[in-house]
């Protein structure tokens, strides 16, 4: 389980010694891997009662373009230089190079914290 408590090495590369076991606020969740295909988003409640959508798969994209923003059908993911391995499995993450239907597009939102899929056209 991931966990955003203090770091058990110091900056020295030195040991700290444990305070005190995990806490409920400081627990952490698996990365939510947006992949392609229809649209399924999550509904997750945070920290203070606030929600966050979750995009579990998504197939539109809000494409920025010189004209203006247009929603245009993903087709693939053609790169993503966070991992190789998530080309393979069609994940899509901020930084994620997509094909689109108006044409290859970087992906500017982060889907998993957001829930939907933001890009701006790349020059061919």
């Amino acid at each position: 389980m991931k966990s955003h408590a203090r770091s058990a090495k110091k900056r020295t590369g030195g040991r700290r010694r444990p305070v005190r076991k995990k806490r409920k606020h400081e627990m952490g969740s698996a990365p939510t891997e947006t992949r392609l295909g229809d649209a399924k988003l999550k509904i997750v409640e945070t920290h203070g009662g606030n929600t966050k959508v979750r995009a579990i798969a998504q197939s539109v994209a809000n494409v920025a373009t010189d004209d203006g923003v247009v929603s245009a059908d993903i087709e693939d993911v053609a790169e993503n230089p966070s991992n190789p391995n998530y080309v393979r499995r069609n994940i899509i993450t901020k930084g994620a190079i997509i094909e689109t239907s108006d044409g290859r597009a970087r992906v500017t939102s982060r889907p998993g914290q957001d829930g939907q899929v933001n890009a701006v056209l790349l020059d061919e």
